[in-house]
């Protein structure tokens, strides 16, 4: 009689698809025997086993209790179990908890989609993505991506500061895209917006941002820590940007980028027939437009597009890879710079001390008409202390004897008959005494 392993070979080698003849010569046994088994196929039944108990048994409403207290964690679980006197193997604490966690898990990442009104709410988030220049280095630039939450029109912005200042000039321009503001704006906990959480987790503000934002008129939310999820609508934003658009990117400069990047978003991003609602943002946009709050006048919020930079103590003002000169007087001073495509500005306490024209180019150094007028006599050599009105007196002349080389010569002239051991003797003798 075959064992019940054998058997069971027999109906797998069969069901494989070998005929009686290969299964007889595989397993070393008769046609005949295959034949048996095969019209009557049945296992020999094992002995059944007593039951064993099991050491997790009394400890088992302990476990329980925890679990729906929130610990699910093995390794606690089972030091916990230990103390109360449990000899069994930890992985029958870990096989016992499993189920919990996984629908514990499950029911985390559950996320129920919430829609918003038009005008109600727009998502902002950073991608930062990686790229090798043209000497072969490795470099990284943000992308600030905005996401309208009804229309799901998108926003995006290549920068390379993710500062406050940067961060306030993207929503400008994404507002200006948009044709206006929403009433609220959803982010992460992200530094440009919340410095930190005190004690009872209120957020502490980043002051110039919250300026930004009761001048402009929005709301400012926030997700909870670690949720990004609840963004969900710009994380996808995000990844779109990043799959469709930057994967295939090549580009000279920030500006050419930004360039094709705009010329995506109008004819492709926004152009598409989104997934969720199965239109195409950009007809969205115009029906929600009606919905969004106007961008107050650009003299308003002037202050918000300007960023500090230092003066050189040679009285230019480095900005974009380029040097603007500005008047003497406030070399080595805290300036605020504000630029647009055409020109730069540069401020002092709100006045505006000097203009130029934007160049494309890097490297451009530009001069003011009277950028050294009324600057007192000593150049470049005295603008340090200058600008602070400080002149240093000119030193007294101090007059130097003058004498012939031929008196030099004699002094260290050796007679040609004392020999070089004499002289050092006597050097040496007269160190002695």
């Amino acid at each position: 009689m075959l064992g019940g392993a054998q058997v069971r070979h027999i109906i797998e080698l069969k069901a494989a698809g070998q005929s009686i003849s290969g299964i007889a010569k595989t397993l070393d046994i008769s046609r005949n025997t295959v034949k048996k088994y095969l019209r009557e196929p049945g296992l020999p039944q094992p002995r059944p086993r007593k039951p064993r108990g099991s050491k997790l048994a009394p400890f088992t409403g302990f476990l329980t209790t925890r679990i729906e207290a929130g610990v699910l964690n093995a390794v606690v679980l089972f030091r916990e179990l230990q103390e109360l006197g449990y000899d069994g193997q930890y992985t029958v604490v870990k096989d016992f908890v499993r189920p919990f966690r996984r629908t514990r898990v499950s029911a985390q990442r559950i996320t129920t989609r919430f829609e918003t009104a038009p005008g109600e709410q727009a998502q902002v988030d950073f991608g930062r993505y990686t790229y090798r220049n043209l000497e072969g280095q490795t470099r990284s630039i943000w992308a600030f991506v905005m996401v309208l939450g009804w229309s799901r029109t998108l926003y995006v912005e290549f920068i390379r500061k993710a500062d406050t200042a940067s961060f306030i000039r993207c929503h400008l321009n994404a507002f200006a895209y948009f044709g206006g503001i929403t009433q609220t704006i959803l982010y992460d906990n992200t530094k440009q917006v919340v410095l930190e959480r005190d004690q009872t987790g209120a957020p502490v503000w980043n002051p110039q941002f919250l300026d930004f934002s009761l001048r402009l008129g929005f709301a400012l939310r926030l997700c909870r820590p670690y949720r990004p999820r609840t963004k969900g609508k710009v994380e996808s934003g995000v990844g779109y940007v990043e799959k469709n658009f930057w994967l295939g990117a090549q580009f000279v400069d920030d500006a050419d980028l930004n360039r094709q990047a705009r010329s995506w978003l109008d004819h492709i991003a926004n152009q598409r027939v989104h997934g969720t609602t199965r239109e195409r943002p950009m007809d969205r946009l115009h029906q929600e437009q009606a919905s969004l709050a106007p961008i107050p006048p650009i003299e308003s919020i002037s202050v918000f597009l300007r960023e500090s930079r230092k003066a050189s103590w040679d009285s230019f003002v480095s900005y974009a890879g380029n040097f603007y000169g500005i008047p003497w007087t406030y070399a080595g001073q805290t300036v605020e710079v504000q630029a647009d495509s055409v020109t730069v500005q540069i401020f002092s306490g709100g006045v505006q001390i000097a203009t130029h024209p934007r160049s494309a180019q890097r490297g451009a150094r530009f001069v003011t008409d009277q950028q050294y007028d009324g600057m007192p006599a000593g150049g470049a050599a005295t603008r340090r202390t200058t600008h602070l009105a400080f002149q240093t007196e000119a030193l007294p002349e101090v007059q130097v004897e003058q004498r012939s080389l031929a008196e030099y010569a004699a002094l260290v002239a050796v007679p040609d008959a004392v020999s070089l051991d004499e002289v050092l003797a006597d050097v040496f003798r007269g160190e002695s005494a």
